[in-house]
Protein backbone atom coordinates (compact mmCIF):
# COMPACT_ATOMS: atom_id res chain seq x y z
CA UNK A 1 0.00 0.00 0.00
CA UNK A 2 1.12 3.35 -1.12
CA UNK A 3 0.00 6.29 1.37
CA UNK A 4 0.36 10.29 0.42
CA UNK A 5 -0.95 12.40 3.45
CA UNK A 6 -4.58 11.40 3.53
CA UNK A 7 -4.45 9.38 0.40
CA UNK A 8 -4.15 6.11 0.60
CA UNK A 9 -3.68 4.13 -2.86
CA UNK A 10 -4.11 0.19 -3.37
CA UNK A 11 -0.59 -1.03 -4.24
CA UNK A 12 -1.41 -4.41 -6.58
CA UNK A 13 1.93 -5.66 -5.68
CA UNK A 14 0.84 -5.85 -1.89
CA UNK A 15 0.61 -9.50 -1.62
CA UNK A 16 -0.92 -8.92 2.24
CA UNK A 17 -3.67 -6.76 0.74
CA UNK A 18 -6.80 -8.36 -1.93
CA UNK A 19 -9.71 -6.01 -3.35
CA UNK A 20 -13.04 -7.32 -2.82
CA UNK A 21 -16.29 -6.39 -3.48
CA UNK A 22 -18.63 -5.90 -0.47
CA UNK A 23 -22.35 -4.85 -1.27
CA UNK A 24 -21.42 -3.69 -4.78
CA UNK A 25 -18.77 -1.47 -3.71
CA UNK A 26 -14.83 -2.13 -3.94
CA UNK A 27 -13.18 -2.71 -0.17
CA UNK A 28 -9.44 -3.20 0.25
CA UNK A 29 -8.53 -5.05 2.93
CA UNK A 30 -5.64 -6.80 4.83
CA UNK A 31 -5.12 -10.73 4.19
CA UNK A 32 -5.83 -12.92 6.01
CA UNK A 33 -9.66 -11.97 6.76
CA UNK A 34 -12.14 -14.04 7.82
CA UNK A 35 -16.26 -13.07 7.07
CA UNK A 36 -16.51 -12.64 11.14
CA UNK A 37 -13.63 -9.70 10.84
CA UNK A 38 -14.88 -8.08 7.57
CA UNK A 39 -18.63 -8.18 9.60
CA UNK A 40 -16.77 -6.26 12.59
CA UNK A 41 -14.29 -4.21 10.29
CA UNK A 42 -18.04 -2.48 8.79
CA UNK A 43 -19.34 -2.25 11.86
CA UNK A 44 -22.41 -4.58 10.52
CA UNK A 45 -25.45 -3.29 12.58
CA UNK A 46 -27.06 -6.53 14.73
CA UNK A 47 -24.19 -8.54 13.17
CA UNK A 48 -26.04 -11.66 14.67
CA UNK A 49 -29.05 -10.77 12.30
CA UNK A 50 -27.33 -10.38 9.19
CA UNK A 51 -26.66 -13.11 6.35
CA UNK A 52 -24.03 -13.52 3.93
CA UNK A 53 -23.92 -14.01 0.82
CA UNK A 54 -20.35 -14.98 -0.73
CA UNK A 55 -19.49 -15.16 -3.88
CA UNK A 56 -23.32 -15.84 -4.76
CA UNK A 57 -23.94 -18.81 -1.72
CA UNK A 58 -24.88 -18.45 1.36
CA UNK A 59 -22.58 -19.30 4.23
CA UNK A 60 -23.73 -20.64 7.25
CA UNK A 61 -23.32 -18.70 10.37
CA UNK A 62 -20.95 -21.04 12.09
CA UNK A 63 -18.24 -20.63 9.49
CA UNK A 64 -18.05 -17.23 9.06
CA UNK A 65 -14.93 -17.61 11.47
CA UNK A 66 -13.40 -19.95 9.04
CA UNK A 67 -14.04 -18.55 5.30
CA UNK A 68 -11.08 -16.72 4.13
CA UNK A 69 -11.67 -13.52 2.14
CA UNK A 70 -9.24 -13.61 -1.63
CA UNK A 71 -8.81 -11.26 -4.10
CA UNK A 72 -12.03 -10.58 -6.27
CA UNK A 73 -14.52 -12.41 -4.04
CA UNK A 74 -18.18 -10.75 -3.67
CA UNK A 75 -19.64 -9.84 0.00
CA UNK A 76 -23.07 -9.42 0.44
CA UNK A 77 -25.01 -8.67 3.69
CA UNK A 78 -28.12 -9.24 3.81
CA UNK A 79 -31.55 -9.02 5.98
CA UNK A 80 -34.37 -10.81 6.09
CA UNK A 81 -37.02 -8.77 7.33
CA UNK A 82 -40.66 -10.40 8.01
CA UNK A 83 -43.87 -8.71 8.37
CA UNK A 84 -47.13 -8.28 5.88
CA UNK A 85 -50.27 -8.34 6.83
CA UNK A 86 -52.66 -10.79 8.45
CA UNK A 87 -56.14 -11.37 6.56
Amino acid sequence: MITHSSLTLFNKTDKNMAEITVNGQAQEIDKPLTIAELIRLNNVLQPDMVSVQYNGEFVDRQEYATVVLHEGDEVDFLYFMGGGVHI
